[in-house]
């Protein structure tokens, strides 16, 4: 495969309006997005609710973010995971005729598959499809992990399967991966380690506070690309104390509130069972907005 996704990627948050997807809002931040130099974008991820979409509004997400990405160098590289194997397989086939240029797809959470299970779910909705595929752990809210065996084996038998977003918040397992496999293409998920992930040689991130701060995520990962090592660690250093408020609450309510206090969202909606952040943490995060420049807000 030529041509795959590194740099730096968003995990894009899902904006509502009156309880509904809020297309136009959902376009404008895209555009945003590109404007700041994003790679690609990730719609319907973790960050973008995607546990509580329909079925109908999770492939519209697709759809929007292929269209606003039409012509421009930024790509989609869209989410499609379920708990549901033939579910996963259904959105990845809309993804692919849609026209996207990848796939993620999140490990699937409450079942707990074994490594056995995890494996033949990946290789059949990776079969499925013939485009880039990245594996996605996070199992701190799948309550499963990938291990590294596990992702070798996939890596080794399924051709298109290219790389993993790694948000298990582990240095070693990055570490782990790319010595045994130095070629996969590891992202990194966690945006604290984003600078230390891609100087082990990590190939992406993809972030959540990129949805607020584009450009200055955009050039970490440029930076550490191109070697510039000192650079880009004195990004995420700025960057750190963002990085940990947006994770106060579980994500993405905090990431949606900074979105509304910086005037990027018209409305503060999530979807049942997240709610609104607390007052304590809303003002937490009020206090350490004020310290960086939202460009286009």
């Amino acid at each position: 495969m030529s041509n795959l996704i590194t740099g730096a990627t968003t995990a894009l948050i899902t904006p509502f309006k009156n309880g509904t997807l809020d297309e136009a809002t959902f376009a404008k931040l895209i555009k945003r997005q590109i404007d700041n130099g994003i790679d690609a974008i990730c719609p319907v991820g973790t960050t973008g609710e995607s546990a509580t979409l329909t079925h109908d509004e999770h492939k519209r997400c697709i759809e929007i973010a292929v269209e606003v990405c039409k012509g421009t160098s930024t790509k989609v590289l869209a989410g499609a995971g379920s708990n549901a194997t033939h579910e996963a397989i259904e959105i990845a086939k809309h993804a692919e005729a849609c026209g996207v240029d990848a796939i993620f797809s999140v490990s699937p959470y409450y079942n707990k598959p074994s490594q056995e299970g995890l494996y033949q779910h990946y290789k059949a909705i990776a079969s499925a499809v013939e485009l880039p595929f990245m594996l996605y752990n996070v199992p701190g809210r799948t309550g499963v992990d990938i291990t590294a065996e596990t992702v070798c084996r996939l890596f080794d038998d399924v051709p298109n399967i290219f790389g993993i977003k790694e948000a298990t918040g582990s240095i070693e397992r990055t570490v782990e991966l790319l010595s045994k496999r130095p070629d996969l293409y590891v992202f990194s998920g966690d945006d604290a380690i984003d600078y230390p992930i891609l100087a082990n040689g990590g190939k992406g991130i993809t972030s959540v506070t990129s949805n607020l701060l584009p450009d200055m995520k955009s050039e970490l990962a440029h930076l550490a690309l191109k070697g510039d090592f000192k650079a880009s660690k004195a990004i995420n250093d700025k960057l750190y104390p963002i990085n940990k408020v947006m994770f106060c609450e579980s994500n993405p309510i905090p990431i949606k509130a900074a979105m509304y206090i910086a005037g990027l969202v018209d409305t503060l909606e999530y979807r049942l069972p997240l709610v609104q952040p607390s007052v304590e943490n809303m003002k937490k995060i009020e206090e350490v907005i004020k310290n960086y420049n939202v460009v286009g807000a």
